[in-house]
């Protein structure tokens, strides 16, 4: 019978013979740094997403409103992360964190607007 050994700690595993993890504390371990690459990216996007839309919230606490890019980037607003897009009939296209959205409607001037209606 082969030697089999748990995939986190190494210790001798008995029991099952499809067992892989000596105990949870070991499977859990060992899945946790299995993705912990890709979940750290995720949260790293998320909390860039969330940061911009709270900048958004607070320049734009109504329906429409002007503000200029350098604001925007002086709060940390990173303009590289948005939800989804918009384009206008028009060819205006708004870029969308959420609910919460801006266009550009000259050089650094941008237009915020809000979106309730967003979920279908």
């Amino acid at each position: 019978m082969e030697e089999r050994k748990c995939l986190e700690c190494g210790e001798l595993l008995k029991g099952r013979s499809d067992k892989k993890f000596c105990s949870d504390q070991c499977r859990s371990s060992y899945y946790n740094q299995q993705f912990t690459t890709e979940n750290n990216f995720i949260r790293q996007v998320n909390n860039i997403l969330k940061k911009n839309w709270k900048i958004l919230n607070e320049l734009n606490p109504g329906d429409k409103t002007t503000t200029n890019k350098t604001r925007l980037v002086k709060r940390g607003f990173n303009l590289n992360y948005y939800t989804n897009t918009y384009t206008t009939r028009n060819g205006r296209i708004y870029y969308f964190c959420y609910n919460l959205g801006y266009s550009e409607i000259g050089e650094n001037k941008l237009v915020l607007v809000r979106k309730e209606e967003y979920v279908d």
